[in-house]
């Protein structure tokens, strides 16, 4: 099944570091136009600034790396439908964690609030390392931070479980499930029906068949882990 997604669509993937987030949205991205949907894939400015700098931002370049992922995003999406392999979220997220610094929420959620569909990667893969990357003691409390800013700007998402394969099913349900649950919802209001999907399109909320509440997952995957040591 193909979801019916309207040109302006962001899909926005956001989650700890090695959650498997590049790799999900490359795979979305290329489901979606091999299906016939025109799609843009947006990289991680992040990440990108990184590599040609050499080194991680200082507290005083985030606010401009947070613009641009904002800008790329906007301008893909003037023409199709965007798969955004992070947003300005997470630099908002990284900014407090690292440097105590929550100035670039509001303007981070504003544009969080603009995506039509949010999936958060969960914490069941294993830690890969690169030069880029704190260590899996910081992926936790990133998660943490990322879930209470969504959810104290009642924005919804969607974890994403499962490895390969799993982890890909587990997203593309979750797209077709919001974009049908949209899609009743616009023809509710064509119509003039203000029925539970019509009276608040932005608060979609899809719960993952496995879990979606962050103490129980967190719980489930240190048991997993301590059983594998």
């Amino acid at each position: 099944m193909t979801p019916s997604l309207p040109t302006g669509c962001v899909i926005a993937l956001v989650g700890a570091e090695s959650t498997g987030k590049t790799e999900l949205a490359r795979a979305i991205a290329q489901r979606l136009q091999d299906r016939g949907t025109p799609t843009t894939l947006v990289t991680e400015y992040l990440r990108e600034w990184c590599e040609r700098e050499g080194r991680t931002p200082r507290p005083d370049e985030q606010q401009a790396i947070a613009d641009e992922q904002t800008r790329r995003i906007d301008t893909a999406a003037a023409t199709g439908v965007v798969v955004a392999d992070t947003t300005a979220l997470m630099t908002a997220v990284y900014s407090e964690q690292l440097f105590a610094d929550t100035t670039l929420y509001d303007g981070a959620l504003a544009a969080q609030r603009r995506c039509a569909i949010t999936l958060l990667t969960a914490l069941d893969l294993p830690w890969v390392a690169d030069d880029m990357r704190d260590g899996p003691h910081a992926r936790q409390p990133t998660d943490t931070l990322l879930r209470a800013a969504l959810a104290g700007a009642k924005l919804s998402y969607t974890v994403v479980h499962g490895s390969g394969g799993e982890r890909l099913a587990n997203a593309w349900n979750a797209i077709n499930s919001i974009a049908g649950n949209e899609g009743r919802a616009r023809t509710s209001r064509a119509s003039g029906t203000r029925d539970r999907l019509g009276a608040k399109p932005a608060s979609w909320s899809w719960p993952c068949e496995k879990c979606s509440d962050p103490e129980c997952e967190h719980k489930l995957f240190s048991d997993l882990m301590a059983r594998r040591d």
